[in-house]
């Protein structure tokens, strides 16, 4: 595995309870400094192939690289996750503390930083994020949108070297998206987004794939 090399997938292959096929001997490679749109039909299995990257879900053959380490059990995973963001599709699943601040600087906190440390990374990525303002709003009252930036912050906050990015930009409006961009634009961390927004990703990412059949393939964005 190059050292450039963040993520190596060889001959993946998964299928739920042994019936439809969602990934047939799928390859894929996340190099330093891309940004890799993922897209595909819904139901492609996009979302699946974050979770067997995160370990989630388990591949039933291939092999799994992260970071230069060979992950295949619960251990091995859970020693990268730190340092690979994962956004949910679906930002509840993501948000679970009473305030916006908590849930942002519980992974600081869970990566062993201080409470003052903590507290301050959580402010510039809020900040960064336009949600300065936002630390002791109650979670669960925000906007779709602001719950999606928030979710977003809390990703960012664990400062990680590679961001799997599903469906970044649902719930919100145009501004927002735009802003979103230029930050993305910025990022030096590597990531994989996954979006069916086209015009969004067409200024977002370096190159594009496309799973289709099981297989990963080179597409050209629209």
């Amino acid at each position: 595995m190059p050292a450039d090399d963040l993520i190596e997938l060889r001959d993946i292959c998964f299928s739920f309870n042994n019936t439809r096929s969602i990934l047939d001997h799928a390859d894929f490679d996340l190099r330093r400094g891309e940004r890799v749109a993922l897209t595909g039909p819904n139901g492609a299995g996009k979302t699946t192939l974050f979770h067997i990257i995160m370990g989630l879900r388990k591949a039933d053959r291939g092999t799994v690289r992260i970071l230069q380490n060979t992950c295949a059990s619960e251990q091995d995973f859970a020693a990268i996750r730190g340092r690979t963001g994962l956004l949910f599709q679906d930002s509840d699943d993501q948000l679970f503390c009473p305030t916006v601040m908590e849930d942002v600087a519980f992974g600081p906190l869970n990566l062993g930083a201080s409470d003052a440390d903590a507290l301050e990374i959580s402010r510039k990525t809020l900040h960064d994020l336009g949600l300065s303002g936002f630390e002791n709003r109650i979670t669960h009252h925000l906007s779709g949108g602001e719950k999606r930036l928030v979710a977003l912050a809390t990703v960012l906050a664990m400062q990680p070297e590679i961001l799997l990015l599903d469906e970044p930009t649902t719930g919100l409006d145009q501004d927002v998206e735009i802003r979103l961009i230029k930050i993305l634009q910025n990022l030096p961390q590597a990531m994989v987004i996954i979006s069916h927004d086209h015009a969004f990703l067409k200024q977002v990412a370096t190159r594009q794939i496309r799973l289709q059949n099981g297989k990963l393939v080179s597409d050209t964005p629209q």
